[in-house]
């Protein structure tokens, strides 16, 4: 009922029946209208539709610009004086010189409309910063990810390496070492341990890292190559692309039982770090994979030992329903883990999950 026409009969039918002694509530429920509808329309001076309308259909503002001033503003934005500068350069200009075309946000807008808003400059025009690289892992050794961390000493401004390769799927310390220096020849010493100690074939493993002179040295780089690992980097200065090893190093840092305090001498630091690694794999009940040791899913034991849990539940669920008004605690095995995830990989990784869903129901 959008047309006037249509609302004038409307109207006139509600006035007879008001009239004759009708309820305007009686009489709004019988034409299926609202009375606040009914009212507004009486009050209403005119008939129109009040929504608004389509943007060709709408009246012209008063202070639109007119085709001729459109043009000077592009003349003037074009001219040789003011071609290579920006909107806010050319507003003060002209203000010095003693004139006005336009504000300068109208300035902007007639550039936006004519596809003239465009980097003007010599420079290089600002770059949008690249997403890190989206990884994920549906196993052991598929995808690690490294860093080092400071660990103080008894003298002031001399540090000791808390070196620390995790894999990422099940959360375990697959290597770690303490050292005096930074050095990417140190780190390829460990990370070639690991891959010996842990059978990776070529090609079978992903390592992350931010951007450090150790992780992107020649030598790491080099020996890399050599055992077909491949290399995946931060962003600079975005700590939350490696946010596994940074939530790793504040875990160890402030565990209140083995504090890593002022070390004397390198032996002592290792001799510290070494029970905190075998608590945090061993011990350690990992919130992320759903409260089972590192070392528990590194060694493909936690789907058991999840089933176990949820038939625990469930059978608690069954001896006392009234306990429960929705699902049991989600004992579900965390099947792909995610390193810096988009849009695409997350739809790639739900794919991968549905299809195992799917195998293991048949």
């Amino acid at each position: 009922m959008n047309s006037p026409l249509q609302r004038q009969n409307v109207l006139m039918l509600l006035k007879v029946a008001i009239s004759a002694g009708a309820r305007l509530q009686s009489t709004c429920l019988v034409s299926d209208l609202s009375a606040r509808c009914v009212q507004r329309w009486l009050a209403a001076s005119d008939l129109l539709d009040g929504r608004a309308q389509p943007t060709e259909h709408r009246k012209a503002p008063a202070n639109k610009l007119t085709d001729e001033e459109r043009a000077t503003i592009l003349a003037v934005a074009n001219s040789a004086q003011f071609a290579n500068l920006a909107p806010s350069q050319i507003v003060p200009i002209l203000a010095d010189e003693g004139r006005y075309i336009a504000s300068e946000s109208t300035i902007y807008r007639t550039l936006r409309d004519a596809k003239q808003l465009a980097h003007r400059a010599a420079t290089r025009p600002p770059q949008g910063g690249a997403e890190p690289k989206a990884l994920w892992a549906t196993a052991p050794n598929q995808l690690y990810c490294w860093d080092i961390t400071y660990l103080s000493t008894n003298i002031k401004s001399v540090y000791f390496y808390l070196y620390l390769v995790m894999d990422v799927f099940s959360r375990k310390i697959d290597g770690w070492q303490v050292y005096q220096e930074e050095s990417s020849r140190l780190a390829g010493a460990l990370l070639t341990d690991i891959c010996l100690r842990e059978k990776v074939e070529k090609h079978q493993v992903v390592l992350h890292s931010d951007n450090g002179a150790p992780m992107k040295g020649a030598t790491m780089l080099a020996t890399l190559q050599s055992l077909g690992v491949a290399s995946s980097f931060s962003r600079p200065s975005v700590s939350n692309d490696n946010p596994y090893s940074e939530s790793l190093f504040k875990t160890l840092k402030y565990r209140p039982d083995i504090a890593l305090s002022a070390f004397e001498n390198l032996l002592a630091a290792r001799h510290s770090v070494a029970p905190l690694v075998h608590w945090y794999n061993d011990c350690h009940r990992h919130s992320a994979i759903h409260f089972v040791t590192p070392s528990e899913r590194h060694a493909n034991v936690d789907a058991a030992l999840l089933a176990k849990r949820y038939a625990v539940y469930q059978g608690a669920r069954q001896n006392h329903p009234e306990r429960w008004s929705g699902d049991t605690r989600n004992w579900r095995r965390v099947e792909i883990v995610n390193l810096n995830p988009n849009k695409a990989a997350t739809d790639s990784c739900q794919s991968t999950k549905d299809e195992t869903e799917v195998k293991k129901a048949a």
